[in-house]
């Protein structure tokens, strides 16, 4: 009689690691691995990551508890663009997220499978990462983030009246800097003002190419370009020192560099790539089908210290109609 119970105990006690083992199992299976691909560290691509993972949280998805992140970023290196792209493939994430254009084409050339959504890219189709905005049509999906270019250069042009040049700085290697840079052209072009270009390949040019523009034009503008983005603090020491306004298309950008801006908050259009993101890994959605995303929101930001050193009074900067 013992005997048999010993056997009827044992049985139970290897159902019950059966069972636990099954339930570990099932908690494993349900934490999400997402891999991520920075570009570079600056406060407008770090304030999209928070916003996504705002967004994925709001989707029911916490850090620590069922999804984890594999963080990767490439401080403005190609090399280190494609070898952290293929890490992160080669790891096979449920979900990969692209930050910036450069980060996300570098993802789109690694695979075509894993489903990937990015955020704070110019333009997705010019980029050739989805067929169309409406109907992405493959693996990729996002938001965007293309300010109004043309009311930031009209509140440069608001803020300089009489001006009769106006300078343009971006990096020529950034796809998304370019589109930018050539609409604000033809705005300057509409408004008989003539536009003087600068460019940069990398944050040690930043700074005579502001030395040059600020000697030589009335007003500096600057797209949402990363590697400016990256040389804000620079830009804003040499706009204090030559007393040259600068319009920049983001806002924490103008916070250390700049003067004002209509911009983009970065963390929103992260917030708002998280949500995408949690549908796709609640299976209740594919990046094909799930439409590009504009930012909803753009706000006018005036820094009033820089306005401060320019002798300019913050409350006459207003945004355009």
């Amino acid at each position: 009689m013992r005997k048999k119970l010993l056997i009827g105990l044992s049985l139970v006690s290897l159902l019950a690691l059966g069972g636990c083992s099954a339930n570990s199992k099932e908690s494993t299976s349900k934490v999400k691995h997402v891999g991520v691909l920075q570009l570079v560290q600056h406060p407008s691509l770090d304030k999209s990551y928070t916003g996504f993972k705002k967004g994925l949280k709001e989707g029911g998805y916490v850090e620590g508890k069922n999804v984890k992140f594999d963080y990767q970023n490439a401080q403005n290196s190609q090399d280190n663009l494609k070898s952290m792209s293929d890490k992160l493939v080669k790891d096979r994430p449920d979900l990969l997220l692209g930050i910036a254009t450069p980060a996300a084409q570098s993802l789109a050339n690694a695979t075509t499978t894993i489903p990937t959504v990015v955020t704070a890219v110019t333009d997705l189709k010019a980029a050739k990462l989805v067929k169309s905005n409406e109907k992405p049509g493959g693996n990729i999906t996002g938001t965007h983030d293309m300010g109004p270019i043309e009311k930031q250069v009209e509140l440069l042009l608001s803020i300089v009246p009489k001006a009769k040049k106006i300078g343009i700085m971006y990096n020529a290697g950034e796809s998304n800097s370019k589109i930018q840079a050539d609409r604000a052209l033809k705005v300057l072009k509409k408004a008989g003002v003539e536009a003087v270009v600068k460019t940069a390949n990398s944050t040690n040019d930043v700074q005579q190419a502001t030395e040059t523009l600020a000697s030589s034009t009335d007003g500096i503008y600057i797209p949402t370009d990363n590697t400016f983005a990256s040389a804000a603090e620079i830009i804003g020491k040499v706009a204090k020192e030559k007393k040259i306004p600068v319009v920049a298309g983001a806002v924490d950008q103008v916070k250390t560099g700049g003067l004002a801006t209509l911009g983009i908050d970065f963390e929103e259009i992260g917030v708002q790539t998280g949500r995408m993101a949690a549908k796709i890994l609640d299976g209740k959605a594919k990046p094909a089908d799930i439409p590009v995303e504009a930012p909803k929101t753009l706000k006018l930001y005036v820094n009033k210290e820089m306005a401060q050193a320019l002798g300019i009074n913050p409350t006459s900067i207003k945004a355009p109609k």
